[in-house]
């Protein structure tokens, strides 16, 4: 099933946040009318490749085109090229920006899809979180809609009231107006009775008013503190953990929803109070309770106003770089960041002309050097509220004499942590409020080189505390139980690769960073994360996870989702799961010697019948982007004392037929031996001549070989026999290893020869039949 139809039975709450995704960045008409097509391109690759991706870019507009002629629907067909000529305009010039806008909006879909799946799983334990969180919102539904209700039967009330009061006050009026003789009358004595009991009536329905005015302010104030502001936190804390990889961040349409009522509440019954003040101007009288009890009641609504808006001042989307989307909080100096602020409160008597200014880090090292000021504007999609957008937000470093920095410590570069301040200022029924929040704290790099250690500093401070802003955190940094850095862990593969860490997985890496046996409650210092080097290698450990989640997005992509690697697995658990599988049975795990490497290990029987295991030289990166690793699967061929022998690799552990599990990735024709045939790229491991021990990775493996160097071989290869010291010739995996004589017989080519490629373009001589 392709990717887009797995989202499109996703739940309506995972389709609200990709119908977010698609708003300002693809439109979704193409995403949805050409979802195969646009799911089979490497547009990954594009992003750094500008041929590549304007060859793309070309195919895509081709693509929409024959959409366009094929549909029948005419309003269909007019949007389609109205969006045809709106790519054109925003992306002939530089179509490498649309790679990477696509390439984002599918990496971001595969986030979505593992946090469904992963919402789905252990029904045991999602129920009753699921249960609570909903149980949680029924009752916030409940109490708001209660007091929604409750002072909107109040307008009755006040109405009712000012319809008694003004039949009392034309009543009394008019018994005013009387002549002296008349006001001594029967009638007179009854007339005078009947105002005093109306008088005694409105003074009982004032004060059974300003009873209940009390009581729903008292549950506004109760509700607020109690559960409306926890609710925002809680908020807040999920957008801390969906920031670090976390699920999906949804729930701030139904905030938005109650901070909207409650406020319009308050707004009503402050209303409802001026109104009681009016009535006291026409009548009042000894102890009249509303000039007495309203003051209170409104200095604790106008309490209230203050401090349900300006909680609802947040920031939706937190600083980002649109070339990082999924690693926001790093800022890189001279690299547009965008960011998003909303007011979660509907004020439909507001001066929408309210500016948002923002400022960074004030007496610190940078500045913003773009415009920081920009007025907020209704959002449709958030139901008329307030957003504002910063799009174009740029940061430069200060110039200081003699260059002195004026903040430096003991933290590096990648510790130090800044914030985003927005600030606004409004008035809304006489009331003025200030309006100040910021952003999660931020690292801010000047070279890309510093991105992984600052998106550990971003994952270890939002992992463990969720204070808004302790700029020193890393001052003095607490450290982490394994159970909650395993999760974290987890979370990167899901959300950059597609596919979280299973427990055997996780086991490995705890094993790897604490030692043999780790559990749960291990603490894991910020320094043996981050910082130390893992034993006898000269990286870390976080550097080392880092770099095999690059190899994966870049190079084993769909290998790895479909669960084809099993990765992180020891030396000593590999080959206890390979003892006593069948010959050619092999598995796939990520190299701990190499930054960013993957190798393989077969098992074969021995004479003896014990089981040998051989293992290749890790492919990195630099491989990989000569040969798809499926491939290599397939073509991989071993060479012992000068003869090729078939490839080892026969079953995927635990006993998958190679080509089921990997055939769907073959990319390039399977090469065969045989004359005349173009030349392909095979690689190729050469076993030592007793066979008995595992290929030795290559300390420095050489550069591939030049258009140059391949022709000389290749005339030295046009012979139709070579002489005894072919061994002279040495292939490792993917490598060849020149020697000063190739030992060829000096004959003249007029037989020919073929030839073809190990896995690094190198060439492997062979007579013709």
């Amino acid at each position: 099933m392709s990717q887009w139809k797995q989202i499109q039975q996703l739940d309506v709450g995972m389709l609200e946040h990709v119908d977010h995704l698609y708003d300002h960045t693809f439109p979704m008409e193409v995403r949805q009318g050409l979802a195969d097509w646009i799911e089979t391109q490497d547009w990954e690759a594009a992003e750094h490749n500008e041929s590549l991706a304007a060859m793309l870019f070309t195919n895509l507009l081709d693509q929409l085109e024959r959409s366009c002629a094929q549909e029948h629907n005419f309003l269909q067909r007019h949007n389609l090229k109205l969006i045809n000529q709106q790519l054109q305009v925003k992306y002939i010039s530089s179509p490498g920006l649309i790679a990477h806008v696509i390439s984002s909006c599918l990496q971001e879909e595969r986030r979505i899809l593992s946090t469904a799946c992963m919402q789905q799983q252990g029904p045991m334990e999602m129920s009753p979180h699921n249960a609570v969180t909903l149980e949680k919102q029924r009752h916030m539904d409940t109490r708001v809609a209660v007091i929604r209700s409750s002072v909107q039967m109040m307008d009755q009330t006040v109405k009712h009231i000012e319809d008694m009061q003004d039949d009392f006050d034309l009543r009394y009026k008019t018994l005013q107006s009387l002549d002296p003789a008349e006001k001594k009358t029967d009638w007179m004595k009854r007339e005078v009775t009947r105002l005093q009991e109306m008088l005694n009536r409105l003074d009982y329905k004032r004060k059974e008013i300003l009873s209940k005015m009390g009581d729903i302010i008292k549950e506004i104030d109760s509700m607020v503190t109690g559960q409306l502001h926890p609710e925002l936190l809680d908020w807040r804390r999920r957008q801390q953990t969906s920031i670090i990889g976390g699920p999906v961040l949804t729930g701030l349409d139904l905030l938005q929803n109650w901070f909207t009522v409650t406020a319009q509440s308050l707004f009503q019954i402050k209303r409802q109070l001026d109104k009681l003040g009016e009535l006291v101007v026409k009548v009042t009288y000894e102890g009249d309770p509303i000039p007495l009890q309203t003051p209170q009641m409104e200095e604790t609504v106008k309490c209230l106003v203050y401090l349900v808006i300006k909680s609802s001042f947040v920031v939706e989307t937190q600083p980002c770089m649109p070339t990082h989307p999924q690693r926001s909080l790093i800022i890189k100096t001279g690299v547009q960041f965008t960011t998003k602020v909303r007011l979660l409160v509907k004020l439909p008597e507001v001066d929408y002309q309210l500016k948002v200014k923002t400022t960074f880090d004030k007496n610190r090292q940078f500045f913003i050097l773009t415009n920081n000021t920009k007025a907020m504007d209704v959002e449709d999609s958030s139901n008329g509220c307030l957003s504002v957008e910063f799009r174009h937000l740029q940061l430069k470093e200060k110039k200081y004499i003699n260059g002195a920095k004026g903040n430096e410590g003991l933290l590096s570069v990648t510790e130090e942590l800044h914030s985003l301040s927005f600030e606004a200022h409004f008035t809304v029924l006489g009331l003025s409020i200030d309006l100040e929040t910021s952003s999660l704290p931020l690292v801010v790099i000047s070279n890309v080189s510093q991105l992984p250690a600052g998106w550990a500093s971003v994952m270890w401070y939002n992992l463990l505390t969720d204070e808004p802003r302790n700029l020193g955190y890393f001052g003095n940094p607490p450290r982490a139980s394994w159970s909650q850095l395993s999760e974290v862990l987890s979370w990167q593969f899901s959300s950059f690769a597609g596919r979280g860490l299973n427990a055997d997985q996780l086991l490995m890496l705890g094993d790897k960073l604490l030692g043999q046996g780790a559990c749960s409650d291990r603490q894991v210092s910020w320094s043996k994360f981050s910082k130390e080097n893992i034993p006898g290698k000269p990286f870390s450990f976080w550097i080392w996870l880092e770099s095999i989640l690059e190899l994966i997005r870049k190079h084993l992509l769909p290998v790895w989702n479909d669960n084809n690697i099993m990765g992180f697995v020891s030396k000593d658990m590999e080959r206890a799961l390979l003892k006593g599988k069948e010959a050619g049975t092999f598995l796939l795990r990520f190299s701990e010697s190499h930054l960013g490497g993957i190798t393989f290990t077969w098992v074969e029987q021995a004479n003896n019948g014990e089981s040998k295991f051989n293992s290749v030289e890790p492919y990195t990166k630099s491989r990989l982007a000569a040969l798809p690793f499926a491939d290599i699967i397939r073509d991989y061929k071993v060479m012992s004392e000068g003869v090729v022998s078939q490839n080892p690799l026969k079953f995927l552990y635990p006993d998958i037929p190679k080509d089921e599990a990997f055939s769907r990735y073959y990319n390039s024709p399977q090469s065969k031996v045989h004359p005349y045939l173009p030349a392909l790229l095979i690689p190729i491991s050469e076993l030592p001549s007793n066979g008995t021990i595992p290929l030795v990775p290559c300390s420095s493996p050489e550069p591939l070989m030049s258009p140059g160097e391949f022709h000389l071989l290749h005339e030295q290869l046009c012979f139709n026999t070579m002489s005894p010291p072919y061994s002279d010739l040495t292939l490792t995996s993917s490598h060849v290893e020149r020697r000063p004589v190739f030992g060829f017989s000096e004959q003249v080519c007029g037989g020919g020869a073929t030839s073809s490629f190990n896995g690094s373009g190198r060439v492997l001589g062979k007579p013709r039949d």
